[in-house]
């Protein structure tokens, strides 16, 4: 399992434990280790993990706890988010490398999906700080006016506790998206930024405008 994994490319090599461990410190050097070695062992885990963290987001910021049990919350963020969060990355993943020409980026669809999963890493952490979460409050967190304060002194310590590392950890998913795209397209850090956002500028944006619009006639 840790065994050395040689590099093709550059003559450096990282075990298995290190892509995990250097991701934190080092995050560029694991990224190119990634990229040159086309390194693919865990990117399908990883980015059914970051959609079934990313179900678990909405089915909080839409209420589903108004109308579904915790099981169905937990089953549907699990089987549908896991499914459709790696198609969303897939079709993001395209749209980057696409309006990323636009900036003379080097990815293609595969080697941005691949950095895009490790740049997912930090959601195996956020998905074991929403295990208290659910055990505390349980379908109060998916309420609109569920009640999260009730448990008691420490239970709502570790609540709230889990609730800031969980924004940290998201932060840094952030901060590893902007690297590895940075290194996979060959781009300063300022223009990998802004190939993070054209895709929204470029189809999200429009299309919310017409929505509005509609709205308005």
């Amino acid at each position: 399992m840790n065994s050395k994994i040689e590099s093709i490319n550059t003559g450096e090599n990282l075990t298995e434990k290190e892509i995990f461990t250097k991701i934190w410190t080092k995050p560029r050097e694991v990224f190119k280790f990634i990229n040159d070695n086309h390194y693919d062992k865990y990117v399908n885990i990883l980015l059914v993990l970051a959609g079934i963290s990313s179900a678990f987001d909405r089915a909080s910021k839409r209420d589903m706890g108004d109308r579904l049990s915790i099981w169905a919350i937990i089953g549907l963020s699990i089987l549908l988010g896991g499914l459709l969060g790696w198609i969303s990355y897939y079709i993001y993943a395209a749209l980057l490398s696409w309006t990323g020409k636009w900036l003379d980026g080097k990815g293609d669809t595969t080697s941005i999906l691949r950095i895009l999963s490790y740049a997912m890493t930090p959601v195996i952490i956020t998905l074991l700080l929403l295990i208290p979460q659910i055990g505390i409050y349980g379908n109060e967190l998916f309420k609109s006016d569920g009640d999260l304060s009730s448990a008691g002194i420490l239970p709502n310590i570790i609540f709230y506790s889990s609730m800031i590392f969980e924004l940290i950890f998201s932060l840094w998913i952030i901060v590893f998206c902007v690297i590895g795209v940075s290194e996979v397209q060959k781009f300063s850090i300022g223009k990998s930024i802004l190939n993070l956002l054209l895709p929204v500028l470029v189809f999200a944006v429009p299309i919310i405008i017409l929505v509005l619009i509609f709205k308005s006639i």
